[in-house]
């Protein structure tokens, strides 16, 4: 069944405060790395409005021995920081839909102003995690709250899946793919401008650590600076990175980009004194590649790239370790998923877009783990996030809300007797 456009619309202006208004209230808790439960257990109680069932899911220690886990940390625990699985109960007959989005965020930006107050100016909510995710989050909710007001019945469930640690490598969407829940296709909102991308690209987060021979300035031909040879490291990976890049040119949906998997080098530390030659360097970055490529291959060759050109010392004098590994994601343009998203956006008024997303999410999990086909797509500009202008235009949130309720209700099927039928 077709949703209505007028009716759906006066469904979302009926909710559509309360939907800021959650995002303003989700924006106001600090939820970094460690800090989520919170915010999770706040839409956990405002999600009791929308959903047939909402559940707190304990996610156990025992995760961060899993192969596919991120930055693991030393006394790390997950005693109090949750998962939230809500469901909306389909009667039957339908295809299942999981809906993924996160609600941990990244620290505040320098010259952020006022991050965790959820400012509202001008048709724009401003702060820390207002895109990337609790703007989706938001529009999750819209979305529900719009098909609950319209009194819409559903033949498949939806599962949302509302987790943690999503930003130091995915964490928890791990832990639920490690659970019970399956589905015949998964969505993951993030922030996408409303366009429909279902190729993700990969990206592997790595430490490298050179050693040297430390010693006095004066002795010129003894020392081996480490420092010196991390820089060499840095030049031999940029070498790499191109070759790579030049490699992956061609492949579809990224040709649009110049360098859609770029190589970063962030932090980098050595030494104790200006004339002391250091005898250890340490530097961490990341490396993004495409489905031509499996995060296996790419860390092989990394090491063997400066195995093989190190030159006499630093190819016996570093080692390297991966904190952050990240598949691709990969569905046909094709594929069924992709085309219902594709006339949702066209019913809602939105010219479809599909494009491939220059940056790594949890999409893979769900594609790689489970095969379960997984698209993204969600309101707000990848753009902004993480920065100190972070925002979400409420006019974006609100077709996000339509293009995603119109899919909703599309691919899990309707009917009119839906709410009877699942009451027996």
């Amino acid at each position: 069944m077709e949703l209505d456009s007028q009716e759906l619309r006066a469904a979302l202006d009926a909710h559509q405060d309360a939907a800021i208004a959650l995002l303003r209230d989700l924006i106001g808790f600090s939820s970094t790395r460690g800090e989520e439960g919170p915010v999770v257990r706040c839409l956990h109680d405002r999600m009791e409005a929308v959903a047939d069932t909402r559940e707190l899911v304990q996610i156990s220690d025992e995760i961060q021995d899993d192969p596919d886990y991120s930055f693991k940390l030393e006394d790390c625990t997950y005693a109090d920081r949750p998962n939230l699985r809500v469901v909306k109960r389909g009667c039957g007959g339908g295809k299942s839909l999981i809906v993924n989005t996160h609600l941990d965020v990244v620290p505040p930006s320098p010259g952020q102003e006022k991050p965790f107050e959820g400012q509202v100016k001008d048709g724009v909510v401003y702060g820390r995690g207002a895109c990337d995710c609790k703007g989706q989050a938001a529009m999750f909710y819209l979305s529900l709250a719009a098909l609950k007001e319209m009194g819409v019945g559903l033949k498949g469930d939806v599962i949302g899946h509302l987790v943690i640690e999503e930003e130091c490598g995915g964490n928890g969407t791990l832990a639920f793919v490690r659970g019970e829940d399956r589905a015949d296709a998964a969505i993951v909102l993030e922030p996408s401008e409303l366009k429909i991308l279902p190729s993700i690209r990969g990206a592997v987060w790595f430490t490298v650590n050179c050693y040297g021979r430390a010693g006095h300035s004066g002795q010129a031909g003894r020392t081996v600076s480490a420092l010196k040879e991390a820089i060499r490291a840095i030049e031999i990976l940029e070498g790499y990175h191109a070759r790579l890049l030049a490699a992956s040119k061609g492949y579809p949906l990224y040709d649009q980009y110049e360098n859609p998997m770029p190589i970063t080098f962030g932090t980098m530390e050595a030494g104790d004194w200006p004339a002391m030659a250091p005898n250890r360097a340490t530097f961490k970055g990341v490396l993004g590649f495409l489905p031509n490529k499996v995060k296996e291959e790419i860390m092989q060759e990394m090491g063997e790239a400066l195995k093989a050109e190190g030159g006499d010392w630093l190819s016996e004098h570093f080692d390297i370790d991966f904190m952050y590994r990240h598949d691709c994601n990969e569905v046909p343009v094709d594929h069924p998923l992709v085309q219902t998203m594709a006339s949702a956006c066209r019913d809602s008024g939105h010219d479809p877009e599909v494009s491939a997303m220059p940056a790594s999410c949890d999409a893979w999990f769900y594609t790689n783990l489970l095969h379960i086909p997984t698209v993204v797509i969600g309101s707000g500009s990848l753009g902004v996030a993480h920065s100190s202008q972070e925002q979400i235009p409420v006019e974006s949130l609100i077709k996000g809300a339509e293009i995603l309720a119109r899919t909703i209700a599309s691919w899990c099927g309707t009917d009119r007797n839906a709410e009877n039928k699942r009451r027996i």
